[in-house]
């Protein structure tokens, strides 16, 4: 199966069962709706991420979002057509300083 067929999102905007998880780990405090679209590889390009948004496609945390460049956080769902995307934050290291 193509991979816009397997990530299109439906016309009808029915969300329907969840059939792919993915996992993205934030490096920074947060990043734009666009652009992780883009990364997932759920579209082609950023402003590909930016029409799927002005469009109505895509929710955060269950809610429509419009807004093309919207600060996606650690602990955020994405969520387009049956893909959805949970945003975790960087990986905390912990110093021992009992020495």
């Amino acid at each position: 199966m193509a991979k816009d067929q397997l990530f299109a999102p439906r016309k009808d905007h029915d969300l329907g069962p969840i059939m792919h998880q993915l996992h993205f780990e934030l490096t920074g405090e947060y990043i734009e709706l666009n652009n992780l679209l883009k990364i997932m590889g759920l579209c082609d390009s950023g402003g590909a991420g930016k029409m799927l948004v002005a469009q109505g496609y895509v929710r955060v945390n269950g809610q429509k979002e419009l807004r093309k460049t919207c600060k996606i956080r650690a602990g955020q769902l994405v969520r387009i057509g049956d893909v959805q995307i949970k945003v975790n934050g960087k990986k905390s290291i912990t110093h021992d300083t009992h020495s």
